[in-house]
């Protein structure tokens, strides 16, 4: 339930965030990380299982192989669970400075009324989601005291992922639309949809450059940065012939713009 490729990828997005903001690491700014990346895992981890919990008659249709459906885990257990989870995250963002906790209480809230309230509303549910793939960067910033450093990267991020979360409606829109969910490509189309997603992500990778321009990251960045634009422009295309196709793509080469970062900032620092 708490899909865990997905929690320890917010938590390297929350690591990135401090990573880039600091040229030089105390023992204070390593705890303050450490607890930032596990707040944010957790936190992820919680989010997705009541997701699991709000969402399990779509996924009877969607996806029957998630845990509620196919009988592995009760509802009411994967509540619990989500719950222990949010506590978990809470505890640990309580160590941090006051904006990185504000952070984490505006993500908390979003996370628990992600399902009944906006995931059903015509791109605002994508936007939501986006916003906090993003803000894990920032978040991560907030930690060590350096909350604005990253918001160029943050920008890029909530993009791509703000496409993906577009295709995965056209993907699920057989099982949105028997619960009377109201997601982009029910209101407008799935192809224009589609669009709105290749808009969002053509504008992303028009804007990964920047990094290097403001000269944050140097030629490496763009060594790696690059391919990973061309993974992202194909799965655009991918996505108006299989959807479910296309989603995928996209994920790996949101994967291969996070280790751009990576390569960009290790650069620097050697």
């Amino acid at each position: 339930m708490t899909r865990p490729a997905n929690a320890v990828a917010a938590g390297t997005l929350a690591f990135l965030g401090a990573f880039v903001a600091l040229a030089e690491w105390s023992s204070a700014d390593t705890t303050a990380t450490a607890a930032a990346c596990a707040t944010t895992v957790l936190a992820t981890g919680a989010g997705m299982a009541i997701n699991d919990y709000f969402d399990r008659d779509i996924d009877r249709i969607n996806d029957p192989d998630r845990p509620i459906p196919r009988g592995a885990v009760s509802p009411r257990l994967a509540l619990w669970f989500s719950l222990a989870l949010f506590g978990g995250a809470v505890a640990l963002a309580l160590l941090l400075p006051p904006l990185a906790i504000a952070i984490a209480g505006v993500n908390l809230v979003a996370l628990v009324s992600y399902t009944k309230l906006f995931k059903g509303t015509p791109g605002l549910g994508n936007a939501l989601v986006s916003y906090l793939v993003g803000s894990a960067l920032v978040f991560g910033g907030a930690a060590v005291g350096a909350a604005t450093a990253s918001l160029v990267l943050a920008a890029l991020a909530a993009l791509s992922t703000f496409a993906r979360e577009v295709i995965k409606d056209v993907e699920d829109i057989a099982g949105d639309r028997e619960e009377g969910l109201t997601t982009l490509p029910i209101a407008i189309g799935e192809r224009r949809a589609l669009v709105v997603a290749t808009v969002a992500l053509g504008v992303a990778i028009l804007a990964s450059p920047v990094p290097y321009l403001r000269e944050t990251f140097g030629v490496a960045y763009l060594a790696v940065v690059v391919p990973a634009d061309a993974v992202m422009g194909y799965a655009a295309y991918r996505g108006f012939d299989d959807p479910t196709a296309g989603q995928s793509v996209l994920k790996y080469g949101m994967f291969l713009a996070v280790a751009a970062f990576i390569v960009g900032r290790v650069a620097v620092i050697v």
